[in-house]
């Protein structure tokens, strides 16, 4: 059997990332992402160089700009993930033809290569294939903590009309399925921040749980789950939601709450601290790039660097790796707090700080991603402007940050197929190399 998996606010695909790493483990594993749901232009570019390489642009040759234009002025896609590039069609349009055809094309190819669906709110049950699993890492933007300090109180309130509000419209889709009788997927993933469990936000999640169980599914919180667990030297704590479709096998749920509380399973397990030294790339003569990107990240040295280098982390100096973890990875690096610097000593003509923050390679592989996933990127990094490309240097550390931990993917997908196979398949055991390979 093949999984069918709807990877809704997709950003780069690490749920996509962590079901290949299951498919080169297990033989027999077999998926298929059917369907996907992004609206930023990095991010879209970004997943279809990831998961599928190099575009051949070739094929839309035949199209010219006001072609590419007209077909993309039908999406609702964003430059920066909060705001759309217009709110009308005429706007998308004079957007739109402000972009070289190059981009035009590469943003078409990752659109139709991917299933992209591109806005949420705009898609419907009957839009989508039939599928066994639905993914939805909805924006945390207005559940974070720094959505405090803008004072912004919204959460996910049904009516806030916000980026996190957004988990709303999965109820929908939801609901339509079931008006029109359509199959629903067998699993829904959630993944946020902690914060959704907070008492300004609580109330609304229980409300959602709610809304699921009317719905026929069963929903397990107990995912609070921290990068370092993992194999990924990041503190980062999420909370992942998995929901089970039990409306036709009611008496399953309690035989998979004890098999997913079982303290045995890896996804309870606590390890120590894993080495970030195989994550950093401190030897700037093994690989040119390795330098140029530090040089890149190393700012300028003014009062407030100086602030951020006696408050944060040092996770090496020189060669020598000092910090055992990063801190949360998030969108930017050059902020107070960050996830690390590095004290780089590099004797640097003018007035640059002594140290770097991390780079937007290292930062990929703090998310789980591997390197040649970021050589791609930087080998297809098309040229958008004559001193600009499709994928700038915040842009790379936006959307790591925007990101999942890939490795916590891997093995939360790797126990939704176990409980596949011994609740729903009427497989009682599984083969004896299969469970060690488990």
């Amino acid at each position: 059997m093949v999984l069918k998996v709807i990877e809704t606010f997709s950003g780069i695909g690490a749920q996509a990332k962590a079901l290949e790493r299951i498919k080169a483990r297990i033989p027999d594993y077999k998926y298929d992402i059917v369907a996907t749901v992004e609206w930023e232009i990095g991010a879209i570019y970004a997943y279809d160089i990831i998961h599928n390489g190099q575009q051949d642009l070739s094929i839309y040759d035949d199209l010219t700009k006001d072609d590419l234009v007209d077909r993309l002025s039908l999406y609702n896609l964003s430059s920066d993930g909060k705001n759309p590039i217009s709110d009308n069609l005429d706007g998308r349009k004079y957007t739109l033809k402000r972009m070289n055809l190059e981009k035009l094309k590469g943003i078409y190819h990752s659109i139709v290569n991917n299933n992209n669906l591109v806005d949420i709110s705009s898609v419907h049950a009957d839009d989508l294939p039939e599928a066994d699993m639905l993914t939805y890492s909805f924006p945390c933007q207005d559940l974070s903590i720094s959505s405090y300090w803008h004072q912004n109180f919204s959460g996910i309130d049904r009516d806030a009309h916000n980026r996190s509000g957004l988990l709303w419209q999965i109820e929908r889709i939801l609901k339509e399925y079931n008006n029109q009788k359509l199959k629903k997927p067998r699993f829904l993933l959630m993944e946020n921040v902690t914060a959704i469990k907070s008492p300004r936000n609580v109330d609304n999640f229980n409300m959602w749980q709610e809304e699921l169980e009317k719905l026929g599914y069963k929903s397990y919180t107990d995912l609070d789950l921290n990068a370092k667990n993992f194999g990924i030297p990041q503190n980062r704590v999420r909370t992942y939601m998995l929901s089970v479709l039990i409306e036709d096998q009611p008496e399953s749920w309690t035989k998979i709450q004890e098999f997913l509380d079982n303290r045995q399973n890896k996804l309870h397990q606590v390890k120590d601290d894993p080495g970030i030294s195989e994550f950093l790339r401190l030897d700037y003569n093994s690989r040119p790039e390795y330098l140029r990107e530090a040089l890149d990240s190393t700012p300028n040295w003014t009062p407030s660097r100086e602030t951020i280098y006696n408050d944060s982390v040092k996770l090496a100096r020189g060669k020598e790796v000092l910090g055992p973890i990063a801190k949360t990875i998030t969108t930017k690096q050059d902020r107070n707090p960050n996830a690390g610097i590095i004290i780089h000593e590099l004797n640097l003509d003018g007035n640059k700080a002594p140290y770097r923050n991390l780079t937007p390679r290292e930062t990929f592989l703090l998310m789980g991603f591997d390197e040649d996933d970021f050589d791609n990127l930087i080998q297809n990094n098309m040229n958008v402007t004559k001193s600009r490309s499709m994928l700038s240097h915040s842009k790379l550390l936006k959307l790591s940050g925007n990101s999942i931990v890939v490795n916590v993917l891997e093995e939360i997908f790797t126990q939704t197929y176990r409980i596949d196979n011994l609740f729903f398949k009427n497989v009682r055991h599984l083969d004896v190399q299969q469970r060690n390979i488990i």
